[in-house]
């Protein structure tokens, strides 16, 4: 499954990725998180592969420091990342009695003060752990948990890059957005093959593209490009190893608020050669708040769903039977995931095509403040200035796809009969309302010899419409 917690960075701007609110291993047994309590700053794993969902404390000798990064491995470890007197220190972390064991792993060393270091999203397999070392001329990828010998080197990529996607289960194909001559461009880097580049994605020749998302089993990618609109960056899709174009449908932008920002976070696996059929979970964000998105390329709506209290922002993970979950942590319940099963086109939230202020769903910031009417706008799949089309749009540009396949093509995956453009939009029913099940831990005792104490403020009042019914 894919799960992502890291907003990608635009193009020209610091490459090192804001730290994440949490970060969840592929499987989705395991997700850890930098919590906060007092003002101090300490490691926290979550179990979420159990009858309910728990949290275990791993605080050091002393708090850690904000910008401190830490990844969950398959056996239940924690990766942690620290900066001290400019070298990287990397250590696994593990509950031991009362205490926190830890495992130094060895430290990375930057060269000069330009040069940044994060680490990349959860490898498939979970063993291993990998950092990206961006420098002003080149990239460094680095094996830093699973190796024999420590920290090790596995791949220079010229140019400045960042982003980071894994395109197989195997660990092998990593996806970089790199910078080169003033144009950002995916690439994929062969880890097996001494990090051997090649190029992934050019949608047009003086176009930035972005690798944003990418799933294993179908082949469904979620890019960022400006090659529809000069200068604006939209959403599209594809698919690994396909010669059809990648396409910006209208219904993964929210027109009435042009201030928003879309970031897909999941993508649901298992769904292999029906890429259409993959549900895909965005983050939506604007003036008046953020809420989720649910969307998949075989329809031609989103699902605009107000986000769980306390959403750890960002993550989320799909499972195969297509249950999205999102973890959220408040005052009263430190530790819980909102597990929710999308009806799709059958429920409140449900926009075609963002058809107006009306649909848009309960709790949605959009439900108040949406313009009404689909939009006629420029910036449409066409050329640029051309009228937006409905879903499938046609391909960007006047030239016609280039018929040569993926550099790396991991999946012939059919995209499956094109939606009629014509088709009537389905209805939108109010009467199945979506339902939040939140899987909780009440009561966590707290590990023997810590002193850290739930804090004793009430979590804050929910803004807006009443929240969908709620089970626990």
């Amino acid at each position: 499954m894919t799960a992502c917690a890291i907003e990608p960075s635009a193009a020209g701007e610091d490459d090192s990725a804001p730290v994440a609110g949490c970060t969840i291993t592929v499987d989705g047994a395991y997700a850890a998180r930098l919590a906060q309590q007092d003002g101090s700053c300490f490691p926290e794993r979550w179990t979420l592969d159990g009858p309910e969902p728990y949290a275990v404390p791993l605080p050091g000798n002393q708090p850690e420091e904000p910008d401190t990064e830490v990844q969950p491995l398959r056996d239940g470890r924690v990766l942690i990342r620290r900066l001290v007197d400019g070298r990287h220190h990397f250590a696994l972390l593990y509950p031991t009695g009362p205490g926190t064991g830890e495992l130094p792993l060895g430290a990375v060393e930057c060269p000069d003060e330009v040069t940044s270091l994060r680490l990349l999203p959860p490898a498939p397999g979970g063993t291993r752990a990998y950092a990206l070392a961006v420098g002003p001329r080149s990239a460094t990828v680095w094996l830093v948990a699973g190796g024999a010998f420590g920290p090790e080197p596995l791949a220079v990529v010229p140019g400045r890059c960042s982003g980071g996607v894994w395109l197989d289960r195997g660990g092998r194909m990593l996806a970089l957005d790199r910078e080169l001559g003033g144009r950002t461009k995916a690439v994929v880097v062969d880890l097996e093959r001494g990090g051997e580049v090649s190029p992934l994605l050019q949608i047009a020749p003086d176009s930035d593209d972005r690798l944003l998302l990418a799933d294993p089993d179908s082949g469904l990618i979620l890019v960022g490009s400006d090659a529809p609109c000069p200068g604006q960056e939209r959403l599209g899709w594809g698919v690994l190893g396909s010669t059809l174009p990648v396409r910006f449908p209208e219904s993964l932008r929210v027109p009435q608020m042009p201030d928003c920002t879309v970031t897909p976070f999941a993508i649901q696996p298992g769904q292999v050669l029906t890429p259409e059929s993959c549900g895909v979970a965005l983050w939506i964000e604007g003036p008046l708040g953020g809420w989720v998105g649910a969307w998949r390329p075989g329809g031609r709506r989103m699902c605009h769903i107000p986000a769980p209290e306390g959403w750890l922002t960002g993550a989320g993970l799909w499972t195969r039977d297509g249950v999205l979950r999102l973890p959220y942590s408040t005052g009263e319940v430190p530790c819980g995931v909102a597990a929710m099963v999308v009806p799709w086109g059958e429920t409140a939230g449900t926009t075609g095509e963002f058809g107006g202020p009306g649909d848009a769903g309960p709790g949605c910031p959009m439900r108040d403040g949406g313009a009404a009417g689909a939009p006629g706008a420029a910036g449409g799949p066409g050329a640029a200035g051309g009228p937006a089309e409905p879903d499938p749009p046609a391909p960007v540009g006047d030239r016609p796809a280039p018929a040569a396949a993926r550099p790396v093509p991991l999946q012939q995956a059919p995209l499956g009969r094109p939606v009629s453009a014509g088709r009537p939009a389905e209805p939108v029913s109010w009467e199945r309302p979506v339902r939040w099940v939140r899987l909780e831990r009440r009561f966590q005792p707290p590990s023997q010899g810590q002193t850290l104490e739930r804090s004793s403020l009430e979590p804050p009042l929910r803004q807006g419409p009443p929240e969908p019914v709620v089970t626990n």
